[in-house]
């Protein structure tokens, strides 16, 4: 099999060296022991001309982008997400996640200060045994984890029931007018 350049891959017939398939490159050690894999698609993409001068000595030009070409309709369907954000129903997601989020983090975020404060701040309230071996600090170190999983839960359940069906009907009515500006392709 050969590369783009037609050159042999992975030292073609078996009788050349490494040194013969890189014509003009100095030898790494790697290839001075044939431990190069020519088949790697950096090699291809040398052979195509990439990154390589034009022969001039100035650099090869530029490959024009795929994107150029659809300019116009990137900024329509950027239109189109514009038009979604500015929505009511999408300001309605929004307040309702942010009524839920901003107060949940603000508790937890003064849950998590207040045990770190306690702990370096009263230490003999931390070490007050509760049950056993057991102390106060012990408590409230496995009530960060436990408020943590709550605060999961909750999250997932006002997700799953005050917004979810929303941002579905949201992202419906995005993908139908994302469509319609590209013309109904999909």
């Amino acid at each position: 099999m050969q590369s783009s350049d037609g050159r042999p891959r992975g030292g073609g017939s078996g009788h050349e060296s490494p040194a013969e398939n890189h014509e003009g490159h100095d030898l790494t050690p790697a290839e001075a022991t044939g431990k190069v894999r020519y088949h790697d698609p950096w090699y291809d993409a040398l052979a195509s001309g990439w990154g390589e001068s034009d022969g001039t000595g100035a650099p090869a030009p530029e490959v024009p982008s795929a994107r150029r070409e659809d300019e116009g309709r990137a900024l329509r369907t950027a239109d189109v997400y514009l038009e979604v954000q500015r929505s009511a129903a999408f300001q309605e997601v929004r307040s309702r996640y942010l009524r839920f989020v901003v107060p949940a983090v603000a508790m937890f975020f003064a849950w998590y200060v207040a045990y770190v404060v306690t702990a370096t701040t009263a230490p003999g309230l931390m070490a007050r045994p509760v049950a056993g071996a057991v102390n106060v600090g012990m408590v409230a170190g496995l009530g960060q984890f436990v408020t943590t999983f709550l605060l999961t839960w909750a999250y997932a359940r006002h997700a799953r029931l005050r917004r979810d069906r929303a941002a579905l009907e949201l992202r419906w009515d995005t993908q139908e007018l994302t469509r319609g500006v590209r013309g109904g392709v999909s």
